[in-house]
């Protein structure tokens, strides 16, 4: 595949990287305003760097933009006589809805807007995909790519500012609760870099047994759980405290906050 990333910040990187590690280019352009930060991409042979999109464009098939929300309209302008039916674009753009996209390019061009969230560095993103009418036709091609970073799915567009909360702001709600597991285990005696690798791993473990078997929380919460257990105790007390009320209240919040700050 002849791949450009248009506006190479950290997620553009951490694409690039992803792309390099599956094999999954045949050429790969990297653009970026000021591309003397990227210098170090012009010793692979399938890496060309450069701060020229018009370039990038006309000799890739696949478009991924990474560039800042404010930026993107004016780029698409620049290129869009450049563009073909034989161009994909691919936005990472949050809140950068796909009809704005087709009033400056036209909708004979395939779009497709993605939502990957910052797991992605690892290999372990959680990416949401969504396209436009001729899009539905090469959202394998980005499946494939998001893939190859960890796991995609298509949602409807509608839905692209829930799956950002879910997904994106997700990796902070995360974060935050391995680091009050790894508080309380501090308070039970344990250092602070063993407690955190405890919660680390269990948190990874939990995720990995739904993963792998299919399961739901639920089945897997009864296998631990005994009557008048110390497990089932302290998830009461979780549960009395408001555990997970909090939890959907804060991604109900932060769901009403991104729709508050589109509509600016």
């Amino acid at each position: 595949m002849k791949i450009a990333i248009i506006g190479t910040g950290n997620l553009g990187l951490s694409i690039a990287k992803g792309l390099l590690i599956n094999n999954s280019i045949t050429t790969l352009y990297l653009t970026k305003r000021n591309p003397d930060s990227l210098k170090d991409w012009n010793k692979s042979n399938q890496v060309l760097v450069s701060k020229d999109n018009l370039e990038a464009v006309r000799n890739s098939d696949i478009l991924i933009f990474a560039v800042q929300p404010g930026h993107m309209e004016k780029i698409l302008t620049k290129v869009k006589d450049l563009l073909g039916e034989n161009h994909v674009i691919i936005s990472t753009i949050t809140g950068f809805k796909i009809e704005r996209i087709e009033a400056v390019i036209g909708t004979h061009i395939p779009i497709i807007r993605s939502m990957p969230n910052t797991a992605i560095s690892v290999g372990k993103s959680m990416t949401c995909l969504c396209s436009n009418k001729v899009g539905e036709k090469r959202i394998d091609v980005a499946m494939a790519i998001f893939n190859g970073l960890g796991t995609s799915i298509k949602i409807a567009e509608e839905h692209m500012q829930a799956a950002t909360v879910i997904c994106a702001s997700g990796i902070a709600f995360w974060m935050r609760l391995i680091r009050a597991t790894t508080q309380g285990g501090v308070q039970l005696g344990f250092d602070a870099d063993e407690a955190m690798k405890m919660s680390m791993q269990t948190a990874l473990g939990a995720a990995s047994l739904l993963i792998e078997t299919d399961t739901h929380p639920e089945q897997e919460i009864d296998k631990v759980t005994t009557p008048r257990g110390c497990t089932i105790t302290g998830l009461n007390e979780m549960e009395h405290e408001g555990l997970s009320s909090s939890l959907i209240k804060g991604l109900v919040a932060s769901f009403n906050k991104i729709n508050e700050i589109s509509k600016q």
